[in-house]
């Protein structure tokens, strides 16, 4: 091409000059005193072929080097990252965007008409700081924000993302450094793993990126939140709502689905309460807030309020959704009431005493008297130990077998 580097400095004014690069914040990483490094016409952007200012650092400890990889007009057109090619304020694959923005892309991919774009495109961004016209870098400021960008957005940056590359001699079993080897020392993922096998045209112009596309699965499979049948439920639980969360940032955000009747913060759980007048009001917060809502950087667990009125029926354990179940075989019972209970602990038959108590209930258990034989008994009846009486029911214990300690009942004689 005319404009490479590697030909000739035929349209040197046309290459590309800039004194701090595009990146996201993953890119950029957490060391708010980076240093950079930077060379002028320092290589060919990967998609126009232009040459253009480069600059490499360090995101953080323990992290690879990482470098501008595209020029900025090429990043301006897709507004997305110099280094990853991520779009800047989703943080996702330029192809997952356009799909959900529905934003068809007209951006040449020949040389020559590249070539041509390329330069139509620089005197627009040359006439406004809002992007080109048509470009998804425009539109992304005019369309308005799609669910599922919402849903699948990053809310914080993932270094992770910034570690270095895995070391292939220490796969062999050949790597000498340790501890002072710059690469991981892991095992490697599969091979045939999609995503081993990324291209940077495929991700600039959205077509067969495997990233893409396993954001695209995951996003047929997102959790749903249903409405609960009871009517009466107007309540919304808020979740992860941090220790400084204001009353007053919640009420401002859920007030444009319909009036509020109160909200109860729970600092200690980290948790909020919005109830509203009306259930139509709390269901469309639910529908709009659901996966979706941002506050100070954190996002918000939306889930529906349970219902007060309804309690455990005795012999039946409720779910939270409401079904009733037999409770499982074998397991303890619940305690009776104490007007149940009976003060027969140890199961002795009913006797009577010889000093009845005033107050029975705290009597304590009888025992049977030692009394004689009564006179001239029937011969047909048997005859009963000499501790028990007629009326009386027989050894409770072992201990009161008067056999066991060598007692012998004689035959009383007629």
């Amino acid at each position: 091409m005319a404009l490479s580097k590697s030909s000739n400095t035929y349209g040197r004014t046309s290459w590309e000059d800039s004194e701090f690069p595009i990146l996201c914040p993953t890119c950029l990483g957490d060391n708010p005193y980076v240093r950079m490094m930077k060379e002028k016409f320092g290589s060919e952007c990967k998609i126009c072929v232009r040459p253009f200012t480069t600059f490499r650092w360090c995101p953080g400890a323990r992290m690879r080097f990482k470098k501008t990889e595209i020029c900025q007009t090429c990043a301006k057109l897709k507004n997305v990252c110099q280094t990853c090619l991520l779009d800047l304020e989703y943080g996702l694959p330029i192809q997952v965007r356009d799909q959900a923005l529905n934003i068809k892309d007209n951006i040449a991919k020949s040389d020559v008409n590249k070539e041509y774009f390329i330069q139509n495109a620089e005197k627009q961004l040359s006439a406004t700081d809002h992007g080109v016209p048509g470009a998804a870098g425009g539109p992304g400021k005019s369309h308005p924000p799609s669910d599922l960008l919402m849903k699948l957005a990053r809310t914080a940056p993932y270094y992770r993302r910034n570690l270095p590359h895995i070391c292939s001699f220490w796969v062999k079993g050949e790597c000498k450094r340790g501890e002072e080897c710059p690469y991981r020392h892991e095992k490697p993922t599969d091979p045939d793993d999609p995503l081993a096998d990324q291209n940077i045209k495929d991700r600039y112009y959205g077509t067969n990126d495997p990233v893409a596309e396993k954001l695209m699965r995951r996003a047929a499979t997102l959790p749903r939140l249903d409405a609960p049948e009871d009517k009466s439920i107007t309540t919304l639980y808020v979740g992860n709502i941090g220790e400084k969360m204001l009353e007053k940032e919640l009420r401002d955000h859920f007030y444009q689905y319909g009036e509020i009747r109160s909200i109860t913060i729970v600092s200690r759980q980290q948790c909020a309460f919005v109830t509203y007048v009306t259930r139509s009001a709390a269901e469309l917060a639910a529908e709009g807030t659901f996966n979706k809502l941002i506050i100070q950087n954190r996002r918000l667990v939306i889930r529906w309020g349970k219902s007060q009125g309804k309690q455990n029926v005795p012999g039946t354990t409720n779910t939270e959704a409401g079904a009733r179940f037999e409770p499982v075989p074998g397991l303890p019972r619940a305690l009776p009431h104490p007007e149940e209970l009976e003060h027969n602990f140890f199961n002795l038959a009913p006797t009577t005493s010889a000093f009845p108590s005033p107050y029975p209930q705290f009597a304590p258990p009888t025992y049977p008297l030692m009394a004689p034989p009564p006179p001239n008994p029937s011969p047909n009846q048997p005859e009963l130990p000499g501790f028990l009486t007629e009326g009386q029911s027989g050894i409770h214990y072992p201990s009161q077998d008067p056999t066991r300690l060598g007692a012998i009942n004689k035959t009383r004689q007629t």
